[in-house]
C-alpha cells in the first residue's frame, strides 16, 4: 500500500519546493578523497561521480571507491535529468581501458564500477571499450569483480554480447523513470528497449547479476513506480536502486516532489516482496551507491 504523507504531495503550479533536511550532505573532503581525485586527474580519467554531481561523492571517494566514466565526457543524448554535456564527442580513446585498469589496481579495489556516456555515433556504441576494460581489470587485479552500468546500445544484441563475453559480474542498465515520462525525461530512449536489454543480458549469462535503477520526484505516481518494479522482476532483474531526483542545474527539469524517507523504506519493502535479491532505496541512493557492499553480500564470483 502507498503511504500517505499529505505534507509532501505534488506542489501547486508555481510553488517552490524547498529541499528537505534529509537531503543535506557534507562537502567532500579528507585525505582519501584527495588521493582518489589526484589519481583520476593523473590518469586523465572521468568519473560519473563528478560529471553527474553525485551527492555521495564525499562518502564514496572517502572509502576509496569511484565509478569510472568511459567513452569521454560528451554524450550524444540529451536526457532532461542529466548534467553531463551533450554534443559531438571527440575521437574514441582506445587506451582508456588500460588507464582504468591501472587506476583500479592503484586503488586496490575489490569491486570496480564502470559506466559511460552514450555514443550513438559508434557502430557498437562503445561496447568494445567496456569489454576491454573488464578484461584488463580481471587480468591486472585478480579477485576484483566488475560492475558495468551500460547504455542501451540502441538495442544491439551484438554490442551487448561483446560486453557479456567479457564476463562482468554485474550488468546494470537503468530504466531511470516510468514509461509515461520518457518523452520528456529520456526522449532518445525507449522503455521497452531498456527492458529487453536487461532480459537479453540474463539470457546470455544467467549467472550474472542484473541490476537497474530509477529516480523518483519527476512527477511519477506510486502506482507507476510499483509497475516498473513489477516489469523489472518480470525481466529477471536481481538488484534495484531507487533514489530522489535532484536538479543538477537550471537547465535540467525541476523537482516535482521530494519523496520522504518513509516512502523509500516502503518501496524497499515492496521490492523485497516482489522478489528482488537486493533493493537499495533511500533519498540519496544512486546507481553505484554501496555497489561494493551489494556485490560482497550477494557473493558474486569474480572473473
Amino acid at each position: 500500500m502507498r503511504p500517505s504523507y499529505s505534507s509532501h504531495d505534488t506542489p501547486r503550479p508555481g510553488e517552490v519546493q524547498r529541499k528537505p533536511e534529509w537531503l543535506r550532505v557534507r562537502m567532500p573532503s579528507g585525505e582519501t578523497y584527495q588521493r582518489v581525485r589526484q589519481l583520476m586527474r593523473s590518469k586523465a580519467l572521468h568519473t560519473v561521480c563528478e560529471e553527474a554531481m553525485c551527492p555521495n561523492i564525499g562518502e564514496c571517494w572517502g572509502r576509496g571507491t569511484a565509478t569510472f566514466l568511459l567513452l569521454g565526457d560528451i554524450c550524444t543524448r540529451s536526457c532532461a535529468f542529466c548534467n553531463i554535456r551533450t554534443g559531438r564527442p571527440g575521437p574514441l580513446d582506445e587506451e582508456e581501458p588500460l588507464r582504468v585498469a591501472q587506476a583500479v589496481k592503484a586503488m586496490n579495489l575489490k569491486h570496480a564500477v564502470l559506466t559511460s556516456v552514450n555514443r550513438d555515433e559508434l557502430p557498437d556504441g562503445g561496447a568494445h571499450i567496456f569489454a576491454r576494460s573488464i578484461e584488463l581489470i580481471h587480468a591486472m587485479v585478480p579477485g576484483c569483480s566488475v560492475e558495468v552500468l551500460i547504455p542501451d546500445f540502441k538495442g544491439s544484441r551484438a554490442a551487448l554480447q561483446m560486453v557479456m563475453d567479457a564476463r562482468p559480474e554485474v550488468l546494470n542498465h537503468n530504466v531511470e523513470t516510468v514509461p509515461r515520462l520518457y518523452r520528456t525525461i529520456r526522449p532518445q530512449a525507449i522503455y521497452e528497449r531498456s527492458l529487453r536489454v536487461l532480459r537479453m543480458a540474463k539470457e546470455m549469462m544467467p549467472q550474472t547479476t542484473t541490476k537497474s535503477g530509477m529516480m523518483v520526484g519527476l512527477g511519477e505516481t506510486w502506482e507507476e513506480v510499483i509497475q516498473v518494479m513489477r516489469d523489472l522482476r518480470a525481466h529477471q532483474v536481481d538488484v534495484l536502486t531507487i533514489g530522489q531526483y535532484l536538479r543538477p542545474s537550471a537547465h535540467n527539469v525541476p523537482v516535482v516532489r521530494y519523496w520522504t524517507p518513509e516512502e523509500f523504506r516502503s518501496l524497499q519493502a515492496e521490492g523485497i516482496a516482489l522478489g528482488f535479491k537486493w533493493v537499495e532505496s533511500a533519498p540519496l541512493v544512486r546507481s553505484s551507491y554501496h555497489a561494493d557492499v551489494q556485490a560482497a553480500e550477494l557473493n558474486t564470483p569474480s572473473g
